[in-house]
């Protein structure tokens, strides 16, 4: 029988790992999207399986619908999610383990494509836009096969990466070397440990927005805070009310960030957008169903 091995056909899973979490924002909905496309292989006969010429594409092919129809469903859910919603952060590869511990294969590949800001933004795309611009810009299929996924003409799967690069553009800021990133996040740190109101408007953009994700499982501001003074004093009064936290500096989504932790356990992650050597977004996430990476990772 010249099906596919198992170590072959599992050898894919990194690559839909990273497609999948792209896709959708979230590490969980990704893992799930990708095991339901392994029971889909496993479900055809062994004769079926032989037919197909590249099982890495097959995969891919499947994985991806399977994550247009979640996106498509994932739009009904947030209207119902209660506050604001913030893709799932992701540890720094050698602080992260997921699924089988230790497994380099359920690593996410971190650059640009995964920092929080880039994030975001896809999540103002639709459904086949994010897709679209995914698998063309990120990944390099080319749109011919784009188009069997989406369901859509190459033209079109043209267009939809046209208007997806738009809003990365329109969004994009110039951002800092990444040494300059983590000392602007380093000075935010120790301003807010120090209370130091003045200090933390100094390293804020006067137009910088803050919002936080806790999914209505625990307390978080509902509403972004708009403003760098009105973040200042939230955060003062969120070090006065909360002085048992531990603030540290972890790569968050790639990028220079914070984490909090109250007894050795991580109850918020904190990405920053920054550009012009100030702080232009906060992302706070504190839904504990989001933290599960960080959760066995950080001590």
């Amino acid at each position: 029988m010249n099906s596919p091995g198992l170590s072959a056909v599992m050898s894919e899973r990194r690559q839909l790992i990273n497609v999948a979490y792209r896709l959708l924002g979230s590490l969980a909905d990704a893992e799930d999207a990708v095991q339901e496309t392994y029971a889909r292989w496993y479900a055809m006969t062994p004769r079926q399986r032989e037919a197909i010429d590249s099982p890495g594409a097959w995969l891919t092919k499947v994985a991806s619908r399977i994550c247009l129809n979640v996106l498509g469903s994932a739009r009904a859910r947030r209207e119902r999610y209660v506050g604001e919603w913030i893709p799932e952060p992701l540890p720094e590869p050698r602080e992260w383990i997921s699924g089988q511990a230790g497994d380099p294969a359920d690593r996410v590949t971190l650059d640009e494509s995964v920092n929080m800001a880039f994030l975001v933004v896809l999540e103002s795309m639709t459904p086949a836009e994010r897709v679209t611009f995914i698998l063309h810009d990120v990944f390099r299929y080319p749109f011919a096969e784009v188009a069997e996924i989406v369901g859509r003409t190459p033209g079109a799967c043209r267009q939809l990466a046209t208007s997806a690069r738009r809003r990365i553009r329109a969004a994009r800021t110039e951002a800092p070397p990444a040494a300059r990133h983590a000392e602007i996040v380093r000075n935010f740190k120790a301003a807010w440990e120090a209370k130091d109101i003045d200090a933390l408007i100094g390293l804020l953009d006067p137009e910088a927005t803050s919002v936080a994700d806790g999914g209505g499982l625990v307390i978080a501001f509902l509403e972004p805070i708009h403003g760098g003074e009105r973040i200042a004093h939230a955060s003062v009064e969120i070090a006065h009310a909360a002085a048992h936290l531990t603030l540290l500096e972890r790569t968050v989504n790639g990028q220079p960030g914070l984490i909090a932790q109250h007894d050795g356990v991580t109850v918020t992650v904190y990405a920053f957008d920054i550009a012009a050597e100030k702080i232009k977004h906060i992302w706070a996430v504190r839904n504990p169903e989001k933290l599960r990476p960080w959760t066995a990772t950080t001590r």
